[in-house]
């Protein structure tokens, strides 16, 4: 019952979150881009729900357009290490040897630096922007996945049905692809959302430093640092796209927990 009401709330923000993604002309009150300098730095009010910035642009219609690149940095963000690092896994947990000894040592030494210092430290040398975040992420965030997908594939190693696979004389691509790897990716699924949140948090955290989205794209961590000026006098610049961060963030969160609790996934 818990896992159904988590996923039910965590699919309902992001449902919410989708919409303006996908939709964000059609929803949003006004021209995110629009300045009106009748009303520069307004408070929330009936005309503008949110406020305005120091441009006179609509907070809300920002937020909602910004959406759409923000859950672009979550999956996108999310992909790379998924894919490196479920294939890194797959291919130590089931052959071992050398290969298995070199990438769990590539892998300690990935973990020795923090992860954030080290994504800046990529980003910083290949220059900002969402397409060299999407690489220093994938550089730095497979270990987990690796690490996750090898131990699944470990115990799928001893199951009978592999055994069985050998006697009836498939080879071991077929074993592994077909049967293998099915079996071992839903932990790594129900990680990869929850993993969402967490990229989407750091995409923030890069864009509000410049090395993230680069304006005049709107993303909520840019957004956040366009108010960073006037949070004692205009605060609503800065809180809006932060509780959109943080329901996102949730979103994400309870879907994967949820996820997790239905299929009885052990995290």
């Amino acid at each position: 019952m818990r896992g159904r009401l988590a996923l039910g709330f965590g699919c309902l923000l992001l449902g919410l979150m989708l919409a303006f993604a996908a939709f964000p002309d059609w929803i949003a009150p006004m021209d995110p881009l629009a300045f009106d300098y009748e009303a520069l730095i307004a408070p929330p009010s009936a005309a503008h729900l949110l406020g305005t910035d120091q441009f006179g642009r609509d907070m809300l219609s920002r937020i909602i357009s910004a959406s759409r690149v923000d859950l672009q940095i979550a999956f996108f963000a999310m992909i790379g290490p998924l894919l490196i690092g479920s294939l890194i896994g797959l291919t130590v947990g089931w052959f071992g040897g050398l290969a298995d000894v070199l990438f769990g040592r590539l892998a300690d030494l990935v973990v020795t630096f923090p992860f954030l210092v080290l994504i800046i430290a990529i980003v910083a040398v290949l220059g900002p922007g969402l397409t060299n975040m999407y690489i220093a992420v994938a550089c730095v965030g497979w270990v987990s996945y690796m690490r996750l997908m090898r131990g699944e594939v470990r115990v799928q190693r001893g199951q009978d049905y592999v055994a069985a696979g050998r006697v009836l004389g498939f080879s071991t691509w077929r074993i592994v692809w077909r049967h293998v790897l099915p079996n071992s990716l839903r932990p790594v699924l129900v990680y990869a959302v929850t993993d969402m949140a967490l990229v989407l948090l750091l995409g923030s955290s890069l864009g509000y430093l410049g090395l993230g989205a680069q304006p005049p794209e709107a993303e909520w961590g840019v957004l956040i640092a366009d108010g960073k000026n006037f949070f004692t006098t205009a605060p609503w610049i800065s809180l809006g796209p932060g509780i959109a961060i943080v329901a996102a963030g949730l979103g994400f969160s309870l879907v994967g927990d949820g996820l997790a609790n239905l299929l009885d996934v052990k995290r």
